[in-house]
């Protein structure tokens, strides 16, 4: 590769010697740039290094030949063609330090048991047999026509489930918290003590798009911000838009979609802070900003080579006038 080229000159070789090994690979480069515009990429080269390679070479070539004005110039260009790093965008830009929010989203909210909801009902009490028996009711009674599947229970369209030692129970429209007491109660008559837990199994969020791993994301309860998903699905690429996040959202026979800005920091008393089953999060990329960086990265290797070929002349001209 010719950047490795640019850097890899004799170890025995004088500032000179290597300035204008430095020198031809950035000419050989933009040589390929000639050759395929179209296919060239600036992130097989390492500009940053072979710029800062020329500028201590050409400060080398300043104490040997003391401060000649055309050595001051080329040593200008070098400086002038130095690439700039691009600020990333960040969340809650506008947010000041050391505030409070107010009028914020709670996560106070229960959903209700609805039918084919798909639920894990789990006990646990003092009674250890009692406690086998009803957490495998759901493993034993799998593939029958009891409501039960091998991953939970699955609410039927009379809105119950068939459990262990309870029979039929009717949850739709319980929230889980009023079903596991509801449960706890009537299993005081086999077990001691117990406490039984109720999560959703088919709840989920599908997130796509600009984040580290798009993934389908179980919800096994209510409380899951878009933070929080978004998190778990390892953030926001650094191409990402995050001041246009699309979230499609399930209610009734209808879609809504709604874009978010997660830069604004009112996003946290936006009623779609919170995800809810069977949303969808879409993370765009910003593809505006994208291509503009590829062609100001481009305009600077450009000008970067125009440069260094300009510097080139200049010093072989210093020499033969010399």
């Amino acid at each position: 590769m010719i950047a490795s080229f640019c850097i890899s000159y004799p170890q025995h070789s004088n500032c000179v010697h290597k300035f204008y090994f430095s020198v031809l690979g950035l000419i050989n480069i933009f040589y390929d740039f000639c050759l395929q515009p179209k296919n060239f990429s600036t992130k097989s080269y390492n500009f940053l290094e072979i710029n800062l390679m020329m500028k201590n070479n050409f400060l080398c070539l300043l104490k040997r030949k003391g401060k000649n004005p055309l050595c001051m110039v080329g040593l200008l260009m070098l400086i002038l063609t130095s690439c700039k790093v691009t600020k990333p965008s960040s969340y809650f830009t506008n947010l000041q330090k050391d505030t409070t929010l107010k009028s914020f989203v709670t996560a106070d909210f229960e959903l209700k048991i609805l039918k084919g909801d798909r639920l894990s009902i789990t006990a646990s009490s003092l009674s250890t047999l009692e406690d086998a028996l009803f957490n495998s009711g759901a493993v034993a009674a799998s593939g029958s026509t009891g409501g039960t599947t091998a991953g939970g229970y699955t609410v039927q369209q009379d809105g119950s489930v068939l459990l262990h030692r309870l029979g039929n129970v009717t949850v739709a429209g319980l929230t889980r918290r009023e079903l596991s007491r509801q449960l706890e109660n009537k299993l005081l008559a086999y077990m001691k003590e117990p406490i039984v837990q109720v999560n959703f199994l088919n709840h989920k969020v599908t997130i796509l798009g600009e984040v580290g791993t798009p993934q389908v994301l179980a919800m096994p309860e209510e409380q899951l911000s878009l933070i929080d998903a978004l998190v778990l699905s390892g953030d926001v690429t650094a191409n990402a838009k995050r001041n246009n996040i699309t979230i499609i959202r399930e209610e009734g026979t209808e879609k809504k979609v709604k874009h978010v800005n997660l830069e604004d920091h009112s996003i946290f008393s936006s009623p779609w802070y919170y995800v809810k089953p069977n949303d969808i999060i879409l993370v765009s990329a910003d593809t505006e900003r994208y291509v503009k960086e590829e062609n100001k990265r481009k305009l600077q290797t450009t000008l970067s080579l125009v440069a260094s070929g300009i510097s080139l002349i200049i010093i072989i001209a210093d020499r033969l006038i010399k």
